[in-house]
């Protein structure tokens, strides 16, 4: 646990949050809630979807080719947003009654991110009537151009930031296009192509489509699992707008309605499916179902999402979770050499924006090793790896207040040539670069973050939500808050900060602080742990120490009981 200031949120008493726990009304008041509207998240609060531009022109397209009896082919990305969102569309259009819908998605290391020409030529094998992106295209100009070179027609679904041009698609459907005013730029690439199936429905209902075929109209909620996974894996912001459809998809999963295999998934990854939250979605199964597209091929994932049968699921599960395992260990002999390489440096010495490379790294996992790296270091992190012999390609991490994509559109600007191609989004981004060039790139990129962030966004600061009484530092709270909302990014699970009296620590798992605590002022003693606390296991904690935490409820073997987990230790004033 390196060290971290803990600074406690401003918090707006004026709110009108009644009803609540008042620790409930501090901590969705310091998240700008402005009334108890915000808080509910039953569907009638959703966005309505004809407010997204072009959502019927796509139900008008998808009808066209369905009545046609046309051959649609859904190609998507290659990591949990684009699975989910690959996986929906083809239960949903299915549901739907289009008689030849299939998918393809690209393998990263053979044909790269979006709609490329290559990707364009294999899909032109299953021959495609219309193709259908979803959570890529936005910046598919090329391929777009081809596949209509070829005759097949193109719907965009996407929510990437746009270049200055777009694709020549017959349709595009994404919040973040010029001239959308859909209220909810976040949503994920599985919420666009889900806003579009009900557009589609609803399409499909005004022109009597269901009664003619005979056909029972789909509850779309169904698929609201899916969403719920794609939001949370892919780290957008939740929005209300987010959180209804997160809310919505967690229902149903405790609830015991989420498909087989992402049931699956949860449970070989230990998870109680009465219990799940937002953070086992992403920290659970999103993380089993990225190991497809990191390591192999996306294919694996996507086949998990579609299987009906519970057996299956749980075979695909199993071999996501082998490929998980590949993956993390994988990751850790990479972040190993990365700390190694970073040793010699101290942090005062390292540049705003960091940039990582070893010609040994795996493509699949260097996003991961970014996001490992910047946590540790506290600064925008590109990892690269070999893509060819001339080629790297990069991923991307940022911190709050850099928005990665607009910076490297700053570099691409500032030097010419200097990027093959990039994109992405505010906290994360990928892109390509000549390897004859990246000690051209190191110095840019450090320039460019060193105007953009100052010495103190440098610095790795916990946000609290203020102290609690002893006597709210129990379970019943604890339980309210790990149900009140789906807690994610833009939205933190609530953090408290205080001083406490350190009873008992012993080591566990080698590199663990179990910790018996009691609140400086007073009260019951509680159990805490604090993990990869390595630096404190050798010399041991001070009798008194402050920390920030969360408060945990921690169901083993039956017993529930209350748990601090500790995300950070300073000394006691």
């Amino acid at each position: 646990m390196n060290s971290t200031a803990i600074r406690r949120r401003t918090i707006d008493s004026s709110k009108q949050l009644g009803g609540l726990h008042p620790v409930l009304a501090r901590v969705f008041a310091a998240r700008q809630v402005e009334s108890p509207a915000q808080l509910e998240h039953g569907l009638q609060r959703m966005l309505p979807f004809h407010q997204l531009r072009n959502a019927r022109q796509a139900a008008q397209l998808l009808h066209a080719a369905m009545a046609a009896g046309q051959r649609i082919l859904v190609i998507g990305d290659f990591d949990a947003d684009g699975a989910t969102s690959s996986a929906l569309a083809v239960r949903a259009l299915r549901a739907m009654g289009a008689a030849d819908v299939d998918y393809l998605v690209p393998n990263r290391f053979a044909y790269g991110y979006g709609l490329t020409p290559e990707i364009v030529a294999v899909a032109a094998g299953q021959r495609p009537d219309l193709i259908v992106t979803v959570d890529n295209g936005i910046a598919s100009l090329e391929g777009v151009a081809a596949a209509r070179a070829l005759g097949i027609k193109v719907l965009v679904t996407d929510h990437h930031l746009p270049a200055d041009s777009l694709p020549a698609a017959e349709v595009i459907v994404n919040p973040n296009q010029p001239d959308d005013t859909f209220a909810s730029k976040h949503l994920a690439g599985v919420g666009v192509i889900f806003y579009v199936m009900l557009a589609l429905r609803a399409y499909l209902r005004e022109i009597d489509w269901f009664n003619q075929r005979r056909l029972a109209e789909p509850n779309l909620a169904q698929y609201l699992d899916l969403v719920a996974l794609g939001t949370v894996a892919d780290v957008v912001p939740l929005d209300h707008n987010n959180r209804i459809l997160v809310a919505q998809g967690l229902a149903r999963i405790r609830g015991g309605q989420c498909c087989p295999g992402l049931r699956a998934l949860l449970r070989v990854a230990g998870r109680d499916l009465a219990y799940v939250t937002a953070a086992d979605l992403g920290f659970a199964a999103g993380p089993r179902l990225n190991a497809a597209g990191r390591l192999e091929d996306m294919s694996y994932g996507i086949e998990c999402l579609l299987q009906d049968d519970d057996s299956a699921a749980d075979a695909h599960a199993a071999q996501l979770d082998r490929l998980n395992h590949d993956r993390r260990r994988i990751e850790a002999d990479m972040q190993a050499q990365a700390l190694t390489a970073l040793a010699a440096l101290e942090l005062r010495d390292l540049p705003a924006g960091l940039c990582l490379y070893d010609s040994s790294w795996h493509q699949g996992v260097i996003g991961i090793l970014a996001a490992r790296i910047k946590e540790r270091c506290h600064r925008p992190v590109i990892a690269f790896a070999d893509a060819n012999d001339t080629e790297l390609k990069g991923s991307a991490r940022s911190l709050q207040g850099l928005h990665m994509r607009d910076a490297l559109d700053s570099i691409a600007t500032r030097h010419p040539g200097l990027l093959v191609k990039f994109g992405g989004h505010a906290m994360a981004a990928g892109l390509t670069l000549r390897k004859d060039r990246y000690g051209e790139f190191q110095q840019a990129f450090a320039a460019e973050v060193a105007s953009r962030l100052d010495e103190d966004a440098l610095q790795s600061v916990i946000h609290s939500d203020g102290e609690l009484d002893a006597a709210d530092m129990n379970l019943q709270l604890a339980q309210q808050l790990q149900f009140a909302a789906p807690w994610g990014q833009h939205f933190p699970e609530p953090v408290f900060d205080g001083e406490f009296t350190v009873l008992q620590q012993r080591v566990v798992g080698e590199k663990h602080l179990k910790l018996q605590l009691r609140p400086a002022g007073g009260g019951a003693p509680v159990a805490a742990i604090a993990f990869n606390a390595q630096q404190y296991i050798a010399a041991g904690l001070p009798q008194r120490i402050r920390i920030a935490y969360q408060m945990d409820v921690n169901r083993y073997q039956g017993d529930v009981s209350l748990q601090l987990l500790v995300r950070a230790i300073v000394a006691a004033e």
